[in-house]
């Protein structure tokens, strides 16, 4: 018997671009309703693009998460630089996702050097977005508690720029306005077949998920001690007879000095990273998890073909 198609059936792929710690993450999570993208406290968490899956009436809409983009100084950061130009330049529709209380804040004086910085950064995206003639949707985020004459007075601002087709103020956080936007990124879907299960979330491979979870753990922990100077690789994933999952990772930290803080006063940090990563992989993989870590120094670790390949990034940007 032949499958029948629906005739309306739409897929394409939305890119979400922005300055770090916009909250683009946090809203692919929302738009698909599960965790594809890891959320912490520290900006430029995300290091490849994250195709998290949303579903809008006969729409499926592949959602391309970024790194943020900003000025690269290493060479992890021209990877991630551009791979997120790279996702925008292959996607159907994108969205700049701003921070809109942090971009209000730079303009006066109780703009933190962060605020300054993310409004310098959003500055360089525009001057690229005139420079090729991109037309993108303008996504104001983080609109909770702010007064609307002053987030009109910025959408107006930024509109006049010229590339911005549209504005959508939203709370990525508590959903607020997501749903108009929702629906908006559907009707920039070509028609055709899509291109994802349909109860698939994420086009993720499950070893680099599994990486990202316990990079996530090990900010949260120790996001005031550990600055940019860790990742982790899945070094080892195997299918146990028993149904089970045996899951080998590498914490990496630059210096010997940021061991200890990753391992903790008698291992205990390392305990609490590795217990809170194995809870979600096992409701995420839905099976036990048997996750073993080991944190190692490499002061190169930055300049590993191996962790750019896991990650999909270039290595030679």
């Amino acid at each position: 018997m032949t499958e029948t198609l629906n005739p309306n059936q739409r897929a394409g792929f939305a890119a979400i671009i922005g300055a770090p710690n916009a909250g683009k993450s946090t809203l692919v999570n929302r738009l698909t309703g599960s965790k594809v993208s890891i959320v912490t406290q520290k900006v430029q968490t995300t290091r490849f693009p994250v195709r998290g899956i949303a579903i809008e009436g006969d729409a499926q809409i592949v959602l391309v998460d970024t790194p943020g983009i900003f000025t690269p100084r290493r060479r992890l950061d021209r990877a991630m630089v551009a791979s997120a130009w790279g996702g925008a330049q292959d996607a159907d529709v994108v969205l700049h996702l701003i921070d809109a209380p942090s971009h209000i804040a730079s303009e006066g004086r109780d703009g933190t050097p962060a605020d300054r910085k993310s409004a310098e950064d959003t500055e360089t995206i525009i001057a690229n977005l005139q420079a090729t003639g991109t037309k993108v949707i303008l996504g104001l985020n983080k609109i909770d508690g702010m007064r609307r004459d002053t987030l009109l007075a910025l959408s107006h601002r930024l509109f006049e720029t010229g590339v911005y087709e549209e504005v959508y103020m939203i709370s990525a956080l508590s959903g607020d306005g997501v749903d108009d936007l929702k629906k908006r990124l559907a009707r920039s879907m070509p028609e055709g077949p899509w291109l994802y299960p349909e109860d698939q979330s994420a086009d993720v491979p499950v070893r680099v998920l599994a990486a990202e979870i316990t990079r996530e753990k090990v900010y949260l922990r120790v996001h005031e001690e550990l600055p940019y100077s860790a990742a982790v690789e899945t070094t080892s994933f195997e299918e146990k007879a028993d149904g089970s999952a045996r899951i080998e990772q590498t914490i990496y930290v630059e210096r010997e000095s940021q061991r200890p803080i990753v391992l903790g006063k008698g291992g205990q940090t390392l305990k609490w990273i590795g217990q809170k990563s194995r809870e979600e992989l096992i409701e995420l993989l839905d099976r036990p998890v048997h996750l073993f870590l080991t944190v190692k120094v490499d002061p190169k670790w930055q300049d590993s073909r191996a962790l750019y390949a896991q990650f999909g990034l270039e290595f030679d940007v």
